[in-house]
């Protein structure tokens, strides 16, 4: 079982940026976690952000964050990280971490394929 908690969510104005962060608890298979983002606007199906795997190697980017949101890691502690600049009004959502335990190399942007979730944190941005 992997728990995960996020942080770093709040209210900011267009143009501006936010860092979250999603720390998993202890990793009993060496690390091996496709952790990702995805967020959710009321009315609207969760939509996938940005993943990346324990190689280091991310998934593209969803178009619509491509080039505003960076999605960085430290195995060591089990974290990802979602820089987030830039920021629009169409980006206000919760967003949410996941995780997937996982050997392959393959990433993951899929939220059926990710069986932990973090409780989510809100991003708000306003115009």
């Amino acid at each position: 079982q992997v728990q995960l908690v996020e942080s770093g969510g709040g209210s900011v104005q267009a143009g501006g940026s936010l860092r979250l962060s999603c720390a998993a608890s202890e990793n009993t298979f060496n690390n091996k976690l496709v952790m990702g983002w995805f967020r959710q606007s009321p009315g609207k199906d969760r939509e996938f952000v940005a993943a990346n795997s324990w190689t280091g190697r991310s998934a593209p980017y969803a178009d619509s964050v491509k080039g505003r949101f960076t999605i960085s890691r430290d195995n060591a502690k089990n974290t990802v990280f979602l820089q987030m600049n830039g920021l629009k009004p169409e980006d206000t959502a919760v967003y949410y971490c996941a995780a997937r335990i996982t050997f392959s190399t393959e990433i993951h942007q899929t939220s059926a394929d990710f069986p932990y979730w973090g409780q989510g944190t809100q991003v708000t941005v306003s115009s």
